[in-house]
């Protein structure tokens, strides 16, 4: 897949293209259905299918204070696109100029001179343009001017999408809810990782940089990767999840190897202020099965949720935290599968991608 951040870096000669617009957070199953099937209608025409998407949200830009949080940076975003198999994703800087250009301006600009786009594939809510003045009504309206067709698609629900999931999936909504970055956000507020990983499709992902913290839990004998405070992915509620630690960057930027038997880990993962030593700060850290000899540090690791075993608690002894934490690591174990010591299958998790701590 191609990736654009300027329009100079499109091809003069790309095209025709079959285009959407949104802005993709979380890449959930309703986006999937959706862009696999517009990437099927565009190679049957014979077309390049495209995403156009904007960094950063744009209601971080016109609304900082009351943004919510992003279910994925920019780097899972596009991985996650990727796997429904568009052509190209053009990755837009948004910022109060770029917003200011009218709804033909945009389309001109981006759709028809850039793109040639001979479809446009848009949900009925559309708003696109200086102050959202473009509807679907304005886009049908330019469609006919520029030449291309407008693909209208309603909202994909777990009774509707080409991938529905199981019946247990399915079960578990009976209203029918469309599937939604909000509907995800609510799970994870509520520290439901497993209905948000059936409306996401895979289980939700935390990327960051591992950094020093406290050593705390190597005194403790559970040394943890402690994440950077700009960890990319939206942080659920406090407490203990099993999950699994990818291995995606080397402290020099290199890429870890997709066969270094060390990449994909189980692992344990506190989220919260470690309230028992009476902590402040709200952290995401993650401690490795069985492991005391790994170095992390400086590395980008990928943590993937998969289930919540408890709340964060807090312990009026150490001895008694430990005793808690020996019972999580076993829960955490039974829930992943894996033996003391075993090395996990390459495709352990869905993507092979992780998380873990036992929390204070």
């Amino acid at each position: 897949m191609q990736v654009w951040r300027e329009l100079s870096d499109v091809p003069a000669d790309f095209g025709p293209s079959v285009v959407t617009i949104g802005n993709f957070d979380g890449v959930h199953r309703g986006h999937v259905s959706v862009l696999r099937r517009m990437c099927a209608d565009a190679a049957a025409a014979g077309a390049q299918a495209v995403a156009v998407t904007f960094s950063p949200h744009p209601q971080q830009v016109h609304r900082p204070d009351t943004a919510p949080p992003l279910l994925t940076g920019d780097a899972d975003r596009l991985e996650l696109l990727e796997q429904t198999g568009l052509d190209a994703v053009l990755l837009l800087e948004y910022t109060l100029e770029f917003s200011r250009q009218s709804p033909e301006e945009f389309v001109q600009r981006y759709l028809v001179d850039v793109l040639h786009a001979q479809t446009v594939v848009v949900g009925r809510d559309v708003r696109f343009g200086w102050n959202n003045s473009g509807d679907l009504s304005t886009m049908v309206d330019l469609g006919r001017t520029h030449g291309f067709d407008v693909e209208v698609i309603d909202d994909v629900t777990p009774a509707a999408s080409a991938d529905p999931g199981s019946a247990e999936d399915r079960a578990a909504d009976p209203l029918r809810r469309r599937w939604s970055s909000t509907w995800v956000r609510e799970l994870l507020d509520a520290g439901d990782v497993v209905q948000a990983a059936r409306v996401l499709g895979r289980p939700h992902r935390i990327r960051g940089v591992v950094v020093h913290g406290d050593a705390r839990g190597r005194d403790l004998g559970f040394p943890t990767a402690n994440l950077s405070q700009d960890a990319q992915g939206m942080v659920p509620a406090d407490g203990v999840y099993a999950g699994w630690l990818r291995r995606v960057l080397h402290p020099d930027g290199s890429a870890v190897d997709v066969a270094d038997v060390d990449r994909v880990l189980p692992a344990a993962v506190s989220i919260g202020t470690n309230p028992t030593f009476d902590g402040v700060q709200r952290r995401v850290e993650a401690y490795v099965l069985d492991r005391t000899d790994l170095d992390l540090y400086d590395e980008v690791v990928v943590l993937e949720l998969v289930e919540r075993l408890r709340p964060t608690l807090r312990f009026d002894s150490v001895d008694e935290l430990l005793v808690r934490m020996h019972d999580d690591v076993e829960r955490v174990r039974e829930i992943l599968g894996t033996a003391p010591g075993a090395q996990p299958a390459a495709d352990a998790s869905a993507d092979g991608s992780a998380g873990g701590v036992p929390a204070a």
